[in-house]
């Protein structure tokens, strides 16, 4: 455990659940690495009481941000003074910036961290024809990454079809090099196959798409960290797929977190 004295600065993970949250242990190890004063400390809120608690941490002088989660993240940015055009883009905020004046900058590291959690794996995403299950806010932030990465072929998935249907129309708005269309839960014909969603995180989950037309060519990817290996990892396995679990990328997410909260131009941008 790092020492805390009255010099220590903090950032929180906002979560609902929270018992599953992995960031805090690897993000306070980066910290102690660096000889950095600051810890991060996971904070269960519930949905209802996120805007009284937002609030609350603006007026804490010792506090530097905090990272959203589920089910948080399309609810932060009405909450937030201003965004990054990531943010902005996909409707959602994971982490957030507390300046020292107690104004709020939200932004989106899921799309960077997914694909630099691809490339660590050496899985290299231009080029390739993708399929992203869920537009919420990571799914959303995923997608758009993809599609920033030179991915040919972009097919998006939603329980909810027109919020599918939306996305995809803003995405290829900004990027008319990709093939972009909403999709249904058959993920074949695709190279790279996404779960963007929460489903598997409970051992009753239902599938995020139709694990039986997965094909054995495929490189099936999560972004779900516990279990280390879900209901959709084991089918894809069993087809033969090549399977990318989730922790990779909050691994390449965890130095972009630090330097979010510490205000680098580089990732805050002019949202600053």
């Amino acid at each position: 455990m790092p020492s805390i004295s009255g010099l220590t600065r903090f950032v929180g993970i906002l979560a609902d659940p929270i018992a599953h949250v992995m960031a805090p242990g690897l993000l306070n190890a980066l910290y102690a690495s660096r000889g950095e004063d600051v810890v991060m400390v996971p904070m269960h809120v519930r949905p209802e009481q996120l805007g009284q608690v937002v609030q609350g941490l603006r007026g804490i002088a010792s506090f530097d941000g905090f990272v959203a989660t589920i089910p948080h993240k399309t609810a932060v940015p009405a909450l937030c003074d201003t965004l990054t055009p990531q943010a902005r883009q996909a409707g959602a905020v994971n982490i957030v910036r507390r300046t020292p004046e107690g104004r709020m900058i939200g932004g989106l590291l899921d799309g960077l961290g997914f694909v630099a959690g691809l490339r660590a794996s050496g899985i290299e995403p231009r080029g390739l024809r993708a399929y992203v299950a869920g537009a919420g806010g990571a799914g959303s932030a995923i997608a758009w990454a993809l599609a920033a990465a030179g991915v040919r072929r972009l097919t998006l998935a939603n329980r909810t079809a027109p919020r599918a249907q939306a996305l995809a129309q803003r995405i290829a708005g900004q990027h008319p090099g990709v093939e972009v269309a909403a999709g249904g839960a058959d993920p074949s014909g695709h190279d790279l196959v996404v779960n963007g969603t929460s489903l598997g995180m409970g051992p009753g989950d239902a599938l995020p798409l139709d694990a039986a037309k997965l094909e054995p060519s495929q490189i099936v990817a999560e972004i779900i960290m516990k279990p280390a290996e879900t209901a959709l990892m084991a089918a894809a396995r069993a087809r033969g797929c090549r399977v990318q679990p989730g922790l990779p990328m909050l691994s390449a997410q965890v130095a972009l977190m630090a330097g979010f909260m510490r205000g680098d131009p580089a990732l805050v941008g002019d949202a600053s």
